[in-house]
């Protein structure tokens, strides 16, 4: 696993909580290495998933200074252990030569990877897994030429009955 820490958090969904939230971030000296923002279950409520390389009181610290944000309901240190974590990577690959189309082919499979489009000169495929899984796959097809590719920063769930929830003196 990553030495990554990941910070999960529920904000209410509206203009400028991407900005203020970052912002806190670079104020405090801090660089995000992965970041993901989409919709929770409730309407008007996103998650973030944030991960970064803190230890300690620096970490803690952040952690405080995002539960005092206005706009930050619930906020939650996420236990690597107790939590599933995936980041999904689209990647093209340099197809030209056909023996390198099947060693690409072969890479992709045997990491349960889908074929999204084959071009003459390029496959563009989906990865999905654990960072390091995705680190693995890239060092695999390197000496076949990556074009380019897009990774999306790591999502995460606790296992179990654990959750991040609304409290309820947030609502």
């Amino acid at each position: 696993m990553s030495k990554d820490n990941i910070i999960a958090f529920l904000v209410e969904d509206k203009p400028g909580v991407l900005f203020n939230i970052s912002n806190m971030f670079r104020r405090r000296g801090f660089n995000i290495n992965s970041i993901s923002v989409g919709n929770a279950e409730d309407t008007g409520i996103s998650r973030m998933t944030i991960t970064i390389d803190a230890e300690g009181r620096s970490l803690n610290q952040v952690v405080e200074q995002l539960d005092k944000m206005v706009d930050v309901i619930e906020v939650k240190r996420l236990d690597k252990l107790r939590t599933v974590i995936r980041e999904l990577m689209l990647v093209k690959l340099r197809t030209i030569d056909p023996m390198a189309r099947e060693e690409a082919l072969g890479y992709i499979n045997s990491n349960h990877g889908l074929i999204l489009d084959i071009e003459p000169e390029s496959i563009i495929a989906e990865v999905t897994g654990e960072p390091e899984k995705l680190d693995n796959f890239l060092e695999q097809v390197k000496s076949i030429g990556i074009v380019e590719m897009s990774r999306t920063g790591i999502t995460a769930l606790e296992k179990g009955q654990l959750k991040l929830k609304r409290s309820e003196l947030n609502g």
